[in-house]
């Protein structure tokens, strides 16, 4: 498991070389234990993770909590953790490569706060990348309060007939995914 800095990337294949066909990228957080209905009266810290696929620069698709499936398949979205509450990823992403229409190029991964909390009222969080064998990749973990609603964790890129994974681990001022289009275009 490789550990991902900012910026970093990786080609997306196994040790030997064979490209990954379908991964998962899971996200984890915990709320402040001073966030949410207990802490401050505000509601719990509802983080969303999200997968917006461009073609050429621009929006061919997303997967979201409100849009569970692209329209070429590719991409899933397997369900809306509303608190965070629980071990493990709270929400995740499958991504099935070889399915991904062709003129999409890079796919944009992202998490931001439904309830708008930034995420300096999280503890814990992370994203990973998952392979078909269920052996975790890579890891970015979220270090110090991101004082955002969102943040552009990583990109996926086609390079050739391979996929890359580039770290991007930036704060964007984002609520509801569908409002990151603008937001995620530095990041293409």
């Amino acid at each position: 498991m490789i550990e991902l800095t900012q910026g970093q990337e990786m080609v997306l294949a196994t040790e030997d070389g064979r490209p990954l066909t379908r991964i998962r990228l899971g996200i984890g957080w915990d709320k402040n234990p001073t966030a949410g209905a207990i802490g401050t009266g505000a509601p719990d810290i509802d983080l969303d993770a999200t997968a917006v696929q461009f073609a050429s620069g621009q929006l061919f698709d997303i997967a979201f909590y409100n849009n569970l499936k692209t329209r070429d398949g590719s991409v899933e979205h397997l369900g809306d953790n509303l608190t965070g509450r629980g071990d493990g990823d709270d929400e995740a992403l499958v991504v099935d490569l070889p399915r991904v229409h062709g003129p999409v190029d890079t796919i944009v991964l992202l998490v931001s706060s439904y309830q708008g909390h930034t995420l300096e009222w999280i503890n814990n969080a992370y994203c990973r990348l998952v392979d078909e064998d269920e052996v975790e990749v890579a890891r970015y973990t979220l270090t110090g309060g991101v004082p955002h609603t969102g943040l552009a964790l990583a990109a996926i890129t086609r390079d050739g007939d391979r996929w890359k994974l580039r770290a991007i681990g930036e704060g964007i001022a984002v609520k509801v995914p569908t409002e990151s289009i603008e937001a995620l275009r530095p990041f293409l």
